[in-house]
């Protein structure tokens, strides 16, 4: 099926999605002044961040393809950068990629959608640097924190005409500090200089440590600036959503997993797992019920922290790899955007296209075939 398909469909079922006008009391009290509305939206990942060579820059993401996440209910999407897709190492800009990341945010602009501009991976900071036999220099180079405040100027500079209800910045994605101190004090550090450049441009905010909704009381940010949005992202349970990826600490385990209920079931659990020590460790909540009411105590951390800053709280990257059950899938998706419309968060998946994505995808050749109709219902349902 393709997009002119899929959209003709949504139209004679007489589903055809609007972007929200309403939110519920609890969110529309922590709204920001400078009118940065989100409420659902998608991450543009694998494009001009973690840029596989799935597809050319010039064709991965187009006009048609904002037009198309604007018509089935998104109202934002958010777009990860990576320092070394933006800048070469000697920080001289790679403008074929500026003007990639200024077109989308001229077609987001023509279809009335929001745009987050997400600083992914900086060549001092990886957020998976620890799993994959890296090291990250920014806590303790003080070169690398100047340089990453320079290209928050230049980002600045050159965006900084696009009106704030539109864009967003979003500060640095999942920050992995061994001390949750030397976030906050790089957070200080990056308001201030925003701040000076851009008084009223909503700043996007994550705790340490990819952002879990569990260390949120370790975060600090500026008080009293009302534009701040705070963004948690939440993959529990990971044995679950990451099964069969490559890149996890558990991506020896190869049996069955399941949602909801046990991920990992006592059974299996001493049949595949109970043996290697590691496994045990890093899959041990696996064996717990996981469900709706679950997946909502995982978020209560943010939720509180939001509150006491009267702030409103996002979830910029959940989602589920399609190697579980598809019903199992599907079910995970709609409990945790339940919990979310529930408690006024906003949020959005990941991702669009890639192995996350709203497109089913061919794991053999790297492309994403046909829009997942369901999967999008249960994603842009208001």
């Amino acid at each position: 099926m393709n997009r002119s398909q899929f959209f003709r469909q949504f139209v004679t079922a007489g589903i055809f999605f609007i972007v929200l006008q309403t939110v519920c009391v609890s969110q529309s009290k922590s709204m920001n002044p400078s009118g940065f509305k989100i409420y659902r939206g998608v991450n543009l990942s694998h494009w001009l961040s973690q840029n596989f060579g799935w597809s050319p820059k010039a064709t991965f993401i187009t006009e048609q393809d904002i037009k198309f996440i604007d018509s089935i209910g998104y109202d934002h999407v958010r777009i990860p950068l990576d320092e070394a897709e933006l800048w070469d190492t000697t920080g001289k800009p790679i403008e074929e990629s500026f003007v990639y990341l200024t077109s989308c945010l001229n077609w987001c602009a023509t279809y009335n959608l929001r745009a987050i501009v997400d600083l992914h991976i900086i060549r001092s900071h990886y957020f998976n640097a620890g799993n994959e036999g890296g090291t990250n220099s920014l806590w303790t180079d003080t070169n690398a924190q100047k340089t990453f405040l320079l290209l928050w100027n230049e980002l600045s500079a050159r965006l900084k005409h696009f009106p704030v209800s539109m864009v967003a910045y979003e500060l640095m994605n999942e920050p992995v500090a061994e001390n949750p101190e030397d976030w906050n004090k790089l957070i200080k550090k990056a308001v201030h200089t925003l701040r000076a450049l851009e008084p009223q441009r909503v700043l996007i905010i994550g705790s340490n440590r990819w952002q879990l909704p569990g260390t949120f009381p370790q975060l600090k940010i500026p008080l009293r600036d009302p534009n701040i949005i705070l963004s948690m992202h939440t993959y529990s349970p990971i044995v679950f959503t990451h099964h069969l990826a490559g890149w996890v600490q558990f991506k020896s385990y190869k049996g069955p997993v399941h949602y909801p209920g046990q991920v990992v079931t006592d059974e299996d659990y001493s049949s595949f797992v109970q043996k290697d020590s590691l496994l045990a460790e890093v899959m041990k909540n696996a064996r717990e019920e996981w469900n709706k009411q679950k997946l909502a105590e995982e978020l209560l951390p943010a939720i509180k922290r939001a509150k006491e800053l009267g702030l409103q709280l996002y979830c910029g990257e959940f989602g589920c790899l399609p190697h579980v059950d598809r019903n199992e899938r599907l079910a995970y998706y709609r409990d945790l955007t339940s919990v979310f419309r529930e408690n006024g968060i906003a949020y959005c998946n990941w991702e669009y296209k890639g192995d996350f994505g709203i497109y089913t995808f061919d794991f053999q050749k790297n492309i994403s075939l046909a829009p997942d109709v369901d999967l999008i219902r249960i994603l842009t349902k208001k």
